[in-house]
């Protein structure tokens, strides 16, 4: 059985996590200097054994250094999990035309706010871009 707060916690968490896949649509890298934690680590999955790293500032940069997409954000939450109070996770896939990549967010409470710790994703096939 979810309690109230649990509930609640989910339903901040996916919220989060749209505005995160907004975010990225439209570069805006302003939303993610409150939503991700100082310590965030963002790993990428390159497909051939091998892993990436960026942190905080250099995935920040990466966000502003491009244009937004046109049209309307193309992402769906595939899942969101509450563990305790202190932290949860959101599984997703939002599309960076021409890529869609899929994402596993972490969040950790921190002063009371929810804040994204770490990012886990692999590139995909994605939708042609448009316009």
């Amino acid at each position: 059985m979810v309690g109230i707060a649990q509930e609640s916690d989910t339903q901040s968490i996916h919220a989060l996590a749209v505005a995160y896949c907004e975010a990225i649509h439209h570069s805006k890298s302003d939303v993610f200097v409150d939503m991700c934690h100082d310590k965030f680590l963002m790993t990428a999955v390159t497909g051939t054994g091998g892993t990436v790293f960026w942190d905080k500032a250099a995935y920040l940069d990466r966000v502003a250094g491009r244009d937004p997409f046109p049209g309307d954000p193309s992402f769906e939450i595939l899942s969101v999990d509450v563990a305790g109070d202190e932290t949860a996770r959101a599984h997703l896939w939002v599309d960076v035309p021409p890529r869609r990549f899929e994402d596993h967010l972490g969040f950790v409470r921190d002063g009371g706010k929810w804040k994204l710790i770490t990012k886990v994703f692999r590139t995909m096939d994605g939708p042609a871009l448009e316009g």
